[in-house]
């Protein structure tokens, strides 16, 4: 049996480059993706909570305007980055069970792969439908974890085939089908509207998809760092024998909700 969830509240102590290299291959497409299924438009103010390294920030700023956008974070390497690409968004350092917005301040709120790692969903949710307007969009979406067609199905089978007992992310919040709607439900979100958003992303060898994991970032990079050099190997190993030769594509999907404040 698989040992039970990662704590919540991960705080990603990475840079902003090392984030970019793990997942932003995934979440830039997602973020349009996402976007898109939230009605994101024209004349909008938008909140992106949990904004990391900006992935969601620059489509929200390239749709809205950086003047219409704030975002927040509680890594502080990742607020830096995020305040250096763009100058002009109001980003802040903080948690999403805390947001230093006022009352409906904005038309949308979004959590793009973060509801997961909060410490308190719920609370989290509930924060972001405060500062968003009443009749507001509320939306968030968690790559499917428990569902195995997320971006890391390949390196967490490889793992359970090697650690039977290895922690992996699947009971983590909103990591599995429906949960984010029940998460949703419980914070007094209104009107619920689930999807399955999917990206397709390419790899040049299988340097390219295996590298990263060895940065550290995240539950998955954090196992793969932790593991003495042959351990390492036989997991490097096993991931090659389980992906399709390079070069190849990989479909990541992920549970999305769309709710109003």
């Amino acid at each position: 049996m698989r040992a039970g969830p990662y704590i919540c509240g991960v705080i990603f102590d990475v840079s902003a480059q090392s984030y970019a290299r793990f997942m932003g291959r995934f979440a830039e497409p997602l973020a349009a993706e996402f976007a898109e299924f939230a009605a994101v438009g024209a004349g909008q103010r938008a909140l992106d909570v949990g904004c990391g390294p900006g992935a969601l920030t620059a489509q929200l700023v390239a749709g809205l305007g950086a003047g219409a956008v704030a975002a927040i974070d509680p890594s502080a390497s990742f607020v830096a980055a995020v305040r250096a690409r763009f100058p002009e968004v109001d980003v802040r350092h903080g948690v999403a069970e805390r947001l230093p917005f006022p009352d409906n301040g904005f038309d949308v709120a979004l959590a793009q792969l973060v509801v997961h790692f909060m410490t308190s969903p719920l609370a989290g949710l509930a924060e972001m439908a405060r500062v968003t307007r009443p009749g507001g969009v509320v939306a968030a979406c968690v790559w499917d974890h428990a569902g195995g067609t997320g971006p890391l199905a390949a390196l967490w089978q490889a793992v359970h085939g090697i650690d039977p007992d290895a922690r992996d992310e699947s009971d983590l919040p909103g990591a599995r089908e429906g949960h984010l709607a029940q998460l949703c439900r419980a914070a007094a979100l209104r009107d619920i509207e689930p999807a399955r958003l999917t990206v397709t992303v390419r790899f040049a060898t299988f340097a390219e998809w295996w590298e990263p994991f060895l940065l550290g970032v995240g539950p998955a990079g954090a196992y793969v760092a932790g593991l003495d050099d042959d351990r390492r190997e036989a997991l490097r190993i096993r991931c090659g024998e389980l992906l399709p030769a390079a070069p190849f594509l990989l479909d990541a999907s992920a549970w999305s909700v769309r709710a109003h404040a």
